[in-house]
């Protein structure tokens, strides 16, 4: 059993969503993998990653619409505002989604589905600067 481990640096440009299919596929061919386990992980609070279709980009807009509206920055049922209105909407975001995804390796390439694209959804609405670890392991 062989490990690999890459750290993405990704500027986001404030709320949204961010593909990263394309950094993970080449770190994935750099591990040199033929058969195992790619995992991914935000190491933040107020973002997160999805496994989402990327072929029409209205899926991410409708997506970014619906948290919106499911969870408003300024909400007064908060408390926790210590870096302003959108703060603990971005960590409730973040709860109601993921941290970490696990896509399988096969003939060292990711085993996602034709329209699946692996993304960082951003929360905040100013930009920020985002690590992603990603892990592979297997043979």
């Amino acid at each position: 059993m062989r490990q690999y481990q890459e750290t993405l640096r990704i500027e986001t440009r404030g709320t949204g969503l961010q593909e990263l299919t394309d950094d993970v596929a080449r770190i994935v061919r750099a591990a040199s993998i033929e058969t195992g386990m790619a995992h991914i992980f935000c190491r933040h609070t107020s973002a997160s990653l999805l496994i989402q279709e990327n072929a029409d980009p209205d899926v991410q807009r409708d997506l970014v619409a619906f948290f919106k509206r499911l969870v408003p920055d300024g909400d007064p049922l908060f408390v926790h505002q210590s870096e302003g209105p959108d703060d603990m909407p971005a960590h409730v975001k973040s709860a109601l989604t993921q941290t970490s995804l696990a896509v399988p390796i096969a003939g060292f390439q990711m085993v996602l589905g034709t329209w699946q694209g692996i993304y960082l959804f951003e929360h905040r609405r100013k930009p920020h600067t985002r690590q992603i670890v990603v892990h592979v392991l297997g043979e």
